[in-house]
């Protein structure tokens, strides 16, 4: 089981990239780390420089059918740099289209917001993009884990670090990581 995991260059939160990371290779899946640009992605501790982690694929060279779920990690800038890229918007559209599951965590769903797939689902975030999901024709709750069935494809959305335990669980039962 491939699992794509899509980050801008710079600004994922770290904590939403790893430890989503580490529960799809605890399950058996493997984990590939796209970006739009660059060798490696700089990840952060809120606002504060973390680690760097090396890039497996660039977004024009990877397909949604090449893997079997994607992950989007928040982080503010994160889904700000993504949102503005034609490319990774058009590779998250590509798993709505396709049927693929996808999990978006914080502020992960603005990507989705600009991909146009939240029209007529339910999905959590971290609060501050209530309004943004409610104008992109989506239905905002404060929930630590949802689970939208809307479309062709699963959803799988969470709002904080806070919510990591049950927002791996919720994803990798939909994604079939570990069965």
């Amino acid at each position: 089981m491939r699992v794509a995991f899509l980050v801008a260059p710079e600004g994922a939160e770290q904590i939403e990239l790893t430890d989503p990371w580490d529960a799809v290779k605890d399950a058996g899946g493997t984990p590939v780390l796209l970006s739009t640009r660059g060798d490696t992605v700089q990840a952060f501790n809120h606002l504060d420089k973390a680690d760097t982690f090396p890039v497996d694929q660039l977004v024009p060279q990877a397909a949604p059918g090449d893997f079997d779920g994607l992950v989007l990690p928040g982080g503010v800038a994160n889904p700000d740099l993504l949102r503005t890229d034609e490319q990774a918007v058009a590779f998250v559209r590509g798993f709505f289209d396709s049927g693929l599951p996808v999990a978006a965590i914080c502020h992960a769903p603005w990507t989705l917001v600009e991909a146009d797939v939240v029209r007529g689902r339910t999905l959590t975030s971290y609060p501050s993009l209530r309004t943004d999901i409610r104008n992109a024709g989506g239905t905002w709750v404060d929930e630590q884990v949802k689970v939208c069935d809307g479309g062709n494809n699963k959803l799988i959305t969470s709002r904080k670090p806070d919510d990591l335990e049950a927002f791996d669980k919720a994803f990798l039962a939909e994604f079939g990581v570990g069965s």
